[in-house]
């Protein structure tokens, strides 16, 4: 069984976005960028895929430098970077950014076994009554939790 561990997640993304599908998907580094993911110096907070010539790019993706590598190994910190993707699902996805308001933010980043994973979903953004709607929601369902306890606990 291959252990997965999340390096970033980003959760602004499901409280801005309507998530219907996600997407797991390769990346395309280069070696000072596993290790410094590897140390956890990596931020997708901003991240979003976008599709361009029947290939999928992550943009935003902030992976800071290695402090040991040189000058002459060293990557840029937030270059584009090809997601590794079947075609079927490359032509999917673009057929569905087609649509207006859906887009692709990035989720999360882990390892599956040795190798580096980003989960993204298809998103349509979400009004700002929409959010107030879902944390309405969410502390509603806290508060009838804390009841259960309260009353199971007598």
């Amino acid at each position: 069984m291959i252990m997965s561990r999340d390096v970033a997640t980003n959760k602004k993304a499901r409280r801005d976005y309507h998530v219907s599908e996600t997407y797991e998907a390769g990346i395309q580094l280069r070696g000072t960028e596993v290790k410094s993911i590897r140390e956890g110096k990596v931020n997708i907070s901003d991240a979003f895929v976008r599709i361009e010539r029947k290939e999928a790019f992550l943009y935003g993706c902030d992976i800071q430098p290695w402090q040991a590598a040189g000058e002459y190994f060293q990557h840029t910190p937030k270059r584009p970077r090809r997601l590794l993707l079947h075609k079927n699902e490359i032509l999917k996805l673009a057929q569905s950014t087609d649509e207006k308001g859906f887009t692709l933010p990035c989720l999360r980043m882990y390892f599956k076994g040795s190798r580096v994973k980003v989960e993204f979903g298809l998103g349509k953004g979400k009004s700002h009554s929409d959010q107030r709607q879902d944390l309405k929601k969410r502390v509603e369902l806290r508060e009838a939790e804390r009841e259960m306890a309260r009353f199971n606990r007598r």
